[in-house]
C-alpha cells in the first residue's frame, strides 16, 4: 500500500497553529501528499476530536486536508496488544494500551511511513515503521 500514516500531534500542530511545530508539520505533509495518500485511522480520528467542539468540524477539517480514513485490521491490534506486553515487562506504568501502540501496529502491518513527532515509543516498540519526524 503506498501511503503515509498521520499521528494527531502533527495534525494538531497545523490546527492549533503552534509556534514551534507548525510549519515543520505543514511543510511535511505537503511534501509527503505530494507523492502519497495521508492516511489517518480511528485512533487519530478520535485524539483530533479532542480539538473540534462539533464532529461536522472534525469532519471538514479531514475532507479539506484530504486525509483517508482507515480500519485498523486484526492484525494490527494483535500486534499493538504484544507491543503493549513488552511496554508492560519493560516496568511501563498504564494498565491499558496507549494510543501509540496502536498506531504504531497499524504503520507496520501496513508496512507504511508514520509521520509524528513522538519517535521514542515507536522506535523502541514498532522499529521496523519508518518514521518521518523532525529528528531525521
Amino acid at each position: 500500500m503506498n501511503g503515509t500514516l498521520v499521528d494527531s500531534n502533527v495534525i494538531l500542530d497545523i490546527l492549533s497553529s503552534d509556534p514551534v511545530w507548525a510549519d515543520w508539520s505543514e511543510e511535511t505533509l505537503e511534501r509527503c501528499g505530494a507523492t502519497n495518500a495521508l492516511f489517518i485511522n480511528p485512533i487519530i480520528y478520535a485524539e483530533l476530536s479532542i480539538g473540534f467542539n462539533r464532529i461536522e468540524e472534525l469532519e471538514k477539517a479531514v475532507e479539506i486536508a484530504d486525509f483517508r480514513m482507515l480500519d485498523i485490521p486484526r492484525e494490527a491490534l494483535f500486534l499493538a496488544g504484544k507491543a503493549f506486553l513488552q511496554y508492560r515487562r519493560n516496568k511501563g506504568i498504564k494498565s491499558s494500551p496507549l494510543p501509540d501502540f496502536f498506531i504504531g501496529a497499524h504503520a507496520a502491518v501496513l508496512d507504511i511511513e508514520l509521520i509524528t513527532r513522538d519517535v521514542a515509543r515507536y522506535r523502541t516498540y514498532f522499529p521496523t515503521v519508518t518514521l518521518i519526524s523532525p529528528q531525521m
